[in-house]
């Protein structure tokens, strides 16, 4: 589908007021029902929208016009702008925030320095708008309001979205490992850590025909020496 004009309902308005284009025609070129210009020609629908001619705004011509008014058949086009607008660049720099969320940088920070230590100035600068002596301040408790401050999610308070809070924890993750490698600690898996021990390989040549050392043995039962206890419990039984 092509784009139409920049306002529909009043450039069908002034198509329906000063054009012989059929209903059809003007949908198509607004990207309305039919229906609703023929309410607009019937006094029913946009009533009080002023009329806009899209022929002094550049998006028709008025050959256009003439050539669908003896065709029926024929769909106007919108016209190809001649003029160019520059590319916006978008300057690098803090985040932009609104003036109703300015008051709520500070909570977040807290928060991001609480939850996400890993993460560095510039980051959190990237992600709230704020500045490095604040960040400073924050983390010091030298900050004028460090008494009433509380740790809010900049995702909920809308300073950041979730998306970009999740890009700028896993450059940090990755950035961290190295980290640890340079400072000669290495950072093991929970997998590896908390995993069992392997039973002790065997030996491959070891003589399992001799006998295990005594020390390892199980102790050995002497039978006379149990009997004879019974016995002589059996007899303290009878003279009793």
């Amino acid at each position: 589908m092509s784009n139409g004009p920049l306002m529909p309902k009043a450039t069908a308005v002034w198509l329906v007021d000063n054009t012989a284009l059929s209903f059809e025609q003007i949908a198509d070129f607004c990207k309305l029902h039919p229906l609703e210009v023929k309410g607009i020609a019937d006094g029913e629908v946009a009533a009080g929208i002023k009329g806009m001619d899209p022929v002094s705004s550049g998006q028709l011509t008025r050959d256009e016009i003439a050539k669908a008014e003896s065709d029926p058949n024929h769909r106007l086009k919108l016209a190809v702008s001649q003029v160019r607008l520059p590319e916006v660049k978008r300057r690098k720099g803090p985040r932009y925030t609104p003036l109703s969320r300015r008051h709520d940088r500070p909570n977040a920070i807290l928060w991001l320095l609480r939850n996400h230590p890993e993460l560095k100035d510039a980051q959190i600068m990237r992600l709230v708008g704020t500045t490095k002596t604040t960040i400073e301040q924050i983390r010091d408790r030298t900050h004028w309001n460090s008494a009433n401050l509380s740790p809010m999610d900049p995702v909920t308070l809308g300073l950041c979205s979730q998306i970009d809070l999740d890009f700028e924890v896993a450059r940090s993750a990755k950035d961290r490992p190295a980290a640890l490698e340079q400072a000669g600690q290495t950072l093991l898996p929970a997998e590896v850590t908390t995993a069992a021990e392997p039973p002790a390989p065997l030996n491959p040549f070891e003589d399992f025909s001799r006998p295990a050392p005594r020390e390892e043995r199980e102790p050995s039962i002497d039978v006379d020496s149990v009997f004879a206890k019974l016995k002589q419990l059996k007899r303290s039984d009878d003279d009793e």
